[in-house]
């Protein structure tokens, strides 16, 4: 066909799929029902599930939304007396439904996404496919099989070329899981694409084998196990999906944002393992926890944890959290996003579009009665200002705030604009925390001598620090330990985190120094007059503990001043 008679063709197509869509708006109008276009289509593939895709024919309708048991169902004619049926059935199986009128296109587009179904729900049964065709492995085998990095890179390089495009997915996802990443990066370049696993906070790459055209269909695959829009391409997107294990949910939050060479993907894992840790799980040593346990006993006030992305803030929050669920308070919180779900506590999330920000969602929290209330970041204004109201009025408020020392955490909020003060009577602690890579437990190597000038300059910074740090305790079996290499770290000597913490109680004198907008340097002065330990020093206790290394330590809350 010639160039000329091809574009009379699309001209014809596009007048018929406008005549078509003319034709469904019209009968949409005749039934009071809203009309569906083509461009404002978005499939849920666990909605798609609820009917059989046989019937989206039969029928002449689709369910393409759900939430709970209400649906939305996309019909082409409401009075087809198939449709009059399924709508039935539904109504019996108690689903409320909104039902929508759309064209036979659209219909056929939606059905399109069926052979999607089955697929989601291998990944979401706990099942992936590895080795052999129609090989079926279970979870443990697979966390078994992917839990180096090295067997990850074999496996992709096996399927990467003649393998399903859900396999691997799937082998990405499983890998990431059984290497205890918590992020997964997918980055284009002009001639290849890059796979890379965020491990115990630091960036590695496994993959950079994916071609271009590989890589797009892995793209569309994540968009639709994450319910975003294929044909969007130049604008950032958010999604989530659930992996369903025997004994827990792994959720997965995905961020896909435009770049030079095509869409960049960003994969957390959300394993609710990570945040099931006790006060004692977090690393606190003996007598900071006496301090945290102390603060968290107070029935109003406020605690505040600092740090940046990353550094195990919400952790820490949600093991406070986890240590006050009590069947005789009430426990709130507002964040963005809900991230984990906890047992015990009732949890809300921040939706601009609804009006429902951090200050209207807090001061809508006010009116329900909280003993206890979780804000996931003061930003502005109005929600540090609430937040101390709140503070100051009976309830326990944790959240947190942007800066990075304990003390850094005043200014910070009298910048928001709160009144100095208000601030001073509604402070309890103030935290600042960092996270640490934990040498491997498997083949950490303990330093045989330590030199005279070394055991010096530890002996005199652990003999300078407060008396609630037991000293002679550290001083007398001090261990110091090197990283080596072995399978259980991926040679890397290192296998997990553990958290740095400083503790700033308020006290009268700290509180005097706010109401009189004290700065940072004014307040860390003050501070040396009391039991206060830095990071600093809370890492050097852990590195004599033989948990983390001097660079380990300095790599993230700057060098140690010896004295």
């Amino acid at each position: 066909m010639s160039e000329e008679g091809s574009h009379i063709q699309d001209q014809l197509m596009k007048m018929r799929r406008e005549a078509e869509e003319r034709d469904a708006k019209r009968r949409a109008e005749s039934h009071g029902l809203p009309y569906l276009p083509p461009s404002k289509i978005v499939v849920n593939l666990e909605a798609l599930s609820v009917l059989p895709e046989e019937q989206i024919k039969e029928g002449q309708c689709a369910v393409i939304a759900i939430r709970d048991k209400k649906i939305a169902l996309v019909t082409y004619d409401p009075k087809y007396s198939k449709t009059v049926e399924i709508i039935g059935d539904l109504k019996n199986k108690e689903y409320k439904i909104n039902i929508f009128v759309a064209s036979l296109s659209s219909l056929e587009y939606i059905g399109s996404f069926y052979k999607f179904v089955q697929k989601k729900r291998e990944v979401i049964s706990g099942k992936v496919k590895v080795g052999r065709e129609n090989d079926k492995k279970s979870v443990g085998e697979i966390k078994t099989a992917l839990d180096s990095v090295d067997s990850v890179k074999k496996t992709l390089d096996e399927h990467s070329n003649a393998g399903q495009i859900s396999d691997i997915v799937e082998i990405i996802l499983w890998g990431a899981m059984g290497n205890r990443a918590s992020d997964i990066h997918l980055e284009p370049s002009q001639d290849f694409v890059k796979l890379r696993y965020r491990i115990d906070g630091n960036l590695n790459n496994i993959f950079d084998k994916f071609s271009l055209g590989t890589y797009k269909a892995i793209l569309s695959r994540i968009k639709l196990l994450s319910n975003l829009k294929l044909n969007v391409k130049d604008e950032p997107q958010d999604g989530r999906f659930t992996i369903n294990l025997p004994n827990k949910d792994v959720e997965v939050r995905v961020a896909i944002a435009p770049s030079e060479f095509g869409e960049v993907v960003v994969m957390r894992l959300l394993d609710p393992d990570a945040i099931n840790l006790t006060l004692q799980d977090l690393g606190f040593r003996d007598d900071d926890l006496k301090i945290v346990e102390e603060q968290l006993n107070k029935p109003y006030g406020m605690a505040l944890n600092t740090g940046p992305t990353g550094s195990g803030k919400t952790t820490t929050l949600y093991a406070f959290l986890r240590h006050k669920i009590s069947s005789e308070i009430k426990i709130i919180t507002i964040e963005d996003p809900i991230e984990y779900h906890l047992k015990g506590i009732e949890q809300t999330q921040v939706n601009n579009e609804a009006g429902y920000s951090f200050a209207s969602g807090l001061r809508s929290l006010m009116r329900q009665d909280p003993d206890v209330i979780l804000v996931g970041e003061i930003r502005d204004k109005e929600t540090a200002e609430i937040a101390v109201q709140a503070a100051l009025t009976g309830h326990l408020v944790f959240s947190t705030v942007h800066a990075n020392e304990s003390a850094s955490a005043v200014p910070r909020l009298v910048d928001l604009g709160v009144k100095a003060a208000s601030l001073a009577p509604a402070l309890n602690l103030l935290i600042a925390q960092r996270l640490v890579r934990r040498l491997c437990k498997f083949c950490k190597v303990k330093e045989k001598t330590i030199n005279n000038e070394l055991w010096e300059m530890i002996k005199k910074y652990v003999e300078a620090m407060p008396a609630r740090v037991d000293k002679e305790k550290y001083l007398k079996n001090i261990e110091i330990y090197k990283p080596a290499s072995c399978d259980k770290c991926n040679n890397t000597g290192y296998k997990g985190r553990v958290g740095i913490y400083e503790l700033l109680v308020i006290n009268e004198k700290i509180q005097e120094l706010i109401m009189k907008e004290a700065g940072q340097l004014e307040i860390e002065k003050e501070t040396k007059s009391t039991d206060f330990v830095s990071m600093k020093q809370d890492g050097v206790l852990k590195l004599i503990s033989g948990l983390t290394t001097l660079e380990e330590i300095e790599d993230v809350a700057g060098k140690v001043e010896w004295i």
